[in-house]
């Protein structure tokens, strides 16, 4: 019997593929038998994950591309229908955050640029919802895929100092929501779409939130690790067995959903 978590032969596009999660989950899923799409900015970065599955056995593609510019997308698609004649996963992980749309320690809310505020918005939902209108149509053709965005601990309570980024990570999760309804409503139960929100993993986006330049924690990676029950940050391949989960058959009856891989953090109050 076929097991429910295979992944062999499925296509799998992932926006954000070059950063610090990104290249772990496409190496893991790469590893696992799916045919991987890494899209990024870093063409030199992109290209170097590549060749590392590649020499691990894997497939894998690089496509350098910009998930606010429907006409790069668009060319996007268009490479991977030419390398491998269809989408099954899109993985809607790029996003992130600008100084000027987070508090400073010593700062007020009258401190935060309202320009870096919407680019924040701007990176977040619409660098989803794009890749969403692009990478969904295969999908529908075919009445089969799955779709996971990214969110985050802060869409669930305002964290202090990224008043910019809760709001857009709420935004995905309200998103995620909506989009499961459309899709089965008007293309079938076929096409699926859920979030992961992962709790504190050490990036290079919030490095300088969380660590000093001796490598040692600020206050504020304390304050996170006093936080979580499990009393550490996360490492990068504890999101993969999540991810595996929500786009493999063993999630068939899952749509509408925001998982969470956070060591405990939503759920501690005291």
């Amino acid at each position: 019997m076929k097991s429910l978590f295979d992944i062999t032969g499925k296509v799998v596009v992932m926006t954000g593929g070059t950063g610090v999660l990104g290249r772990c989950i496409t190496a893991y899923l790469a590893e696992q038998g799916a045919k991987v799409a890494v899209l990024g900015r870093k063409a030199e970065v992109g290209n170097k994950i590549v060749e590392g599955i590649r020499a691990k056995g894997g497939e894998a593609i690089f496509l350098q591309g910009d998930v606010l510019n429907r006409e790069s997308l668009e060319q996007n698609l268009a490479d991977v229908l030419k390398a491998y004649g269809r989408v099954d996963v899109l993985l809607n992980a790029a996003g992130g955050n600008m100084p000027g749309a987070t508090i400073a320690p010593d700062g007020t809310f009258f401190d935060l640029k309202v320009e870096d505020f919407q680019r924040v918005q701007d990176l977040n939902l619409t660098g989803t919802l794009l890749p969403t209108q692009v990478f969904l149509k295969p999908m529908a053709e075919q009445k089969q895929g799955v779709i996971v965005n990214f969110s985050s601990m802060s869409a669930f309570r305002p964290l202090t100092r990224v008043g910019g980024y809760g709001v857009a990570k709420a935004g995905i999760s309200n998103f995620t929501a909506f989009m499961a309804t459309e899709v089965a409503k008007k293309f079938g139960e076929g096409i699926r779409v859920n979030a992961i929100a992962p709790g504190f993993f050490l990036t290079e986006q919030n490095r300088t939130l969380l660590t000093n330049p001796d490598g040692s924690w600020t206050q504020r990676g304390q304050d996170i690790i006093h936080q979580t029950p499990m009393g550490r940050m996360g490492q990068p391949e504890e999101l993969c067995g999540t991810i595996h989960y929500l786009i493999s058959d063993a999630s068939k009856f899952v749509t509408g959903t925001v998982a969470v891989v956070d060591g405990g953090f939503n759920v501690f109050s005291i």
